[in-house]
């Protein structure tokens, strides 16, 4: 079963190409098969302005600042095996993103990636605020999910 993955871009600072929206697709897609999801998935991916993820950031978690991105988890295993799993929501800021690549001496794409992926371990449960060994845990997948994208550092 194929998965469906939502875009919407309200943001204008950033150019959100049709390859940027193809490697958000492989990424979730990729953790999806990495983390052997065996069914299809819904996802849903809103790419936003610095403003709104500060906002949004405020709201739902109480620190006041901007951030990469933030991850809305709804899935739910009581449905119809016919159904697509709705995992959940992505919101993304590509302006910090590209920041985070300069600082970080990569590409805006490989950030994009990683924070995808990061984003979807969310969707599937992970948390590495939970743990030390949670955070150990999700960084060593999503350093093989990005890597496995070509996008390594």
């Amino acid at each position: 079963m194929r998965n469906r993955i939502y875009f919407t871009n309200t943001q204008k600072d950033i150019k959100i190409t049709p390859a940027h929206r193809g490697l958000v697709t492989r990424a979730v897609n990729a953790t999806l098969k990495a983390e052997e999801f065996e069914r299809g998935a819904e996802v849903s991916v809103t790419m936003v302005d610095m403003e709104e993820i500060h906002a949004l950031n405020l709201e739902q978690r109480g620190v006041d600042r901007p951030t990469d991105v933030l991850s809305f988890p709804i899935f739910d295993e009581d449905f119809d095996d016919e159904e697509l799993a709705v995992l959940g929501d992505i919101v993304l800021c590509p302006e910090k993103a590209l920041q985070q690549a300069n600082e970080f001496g990569h590409s805006f794409e490989r950030e994009l990636a990683f924070l995808t992926v990061h984003s979807t371990l969310h969707l599937l449960g992970y948390d590495h605020e939970t743990s030390e060994e949670d955070d150990r845990i999700m960084r060593q997948k999503q350093t093989t999910i990005v890597n496995s994208l070509g996008l390594s550092v």
